[in-house]
């Protein structure tokens, strides 16, 4: 027994999802606001919206990790697949396969939606991460690149 559950982020989840984001925030070195986790928590609430999250639940009804993530359009493929846009487990509760439980989870929804490949990135310092990521999926060779706008 792993002693945690997956299941999708409620709002009784809402201090603890705070908390888990709010570090995840930190460890990428973001200057999040309330304002911004205010309006993520309302894109995760909307049906309509495509961010979708789940979180691993301690046995005494603790949420211990998250995992935000989206479908996206693969025109080259002609297929969707999903997106796993943040992913962060309270470092108290690391060791546990709680991330390898949250991706599995997503993976699990992206089969039953007929998605071809969960893909997700991450900063290249993430050696802890990176284990994680390594067991569970095949890096690719792709670069990626941002301009920022406005």
């Amino acid at each position: 027994m792993t002693g945690f559950s997956i299941s999708p982020l409620q709002p009784r989840h809402r201090a603890d999802w705070e908390r888990l984001y709010a570090g995840y925030a930190g460890f990428y070195r973001v200057d999040q606001t309330a304002e911004m986790r205010q309006r993520v928590w309302g894109w995760i609430m909307d049906p309509a919206h495509e961010v979708e999250a789940l979180v691993a639940e301690d046995a005494d009804g603790t949420a211990i990790g998250l995992a935000h993530f989206r479908q996206f359009a693969r025109p080259l493929m002609a297929a969707t697949g999903g997106f796993l846009d943040d992913l962060f487990v309270d470092p108290a509760q690391r060791g546990r396969r709680v991330a390898d439980a949250l991706i599995d989870a997503v993976a699990e929804v992206g089969r039953q939606r007929g998605w071809g490949v969960i893909r997700w990135i991450t900063a290249d310092d993430n050696y802890r991460g990176r284990g994680v990521y390594d067991r569970l999926a095949t890096r690719t060779m792709w670069i990626t690149y941002d301009r920022k706008l406005g």
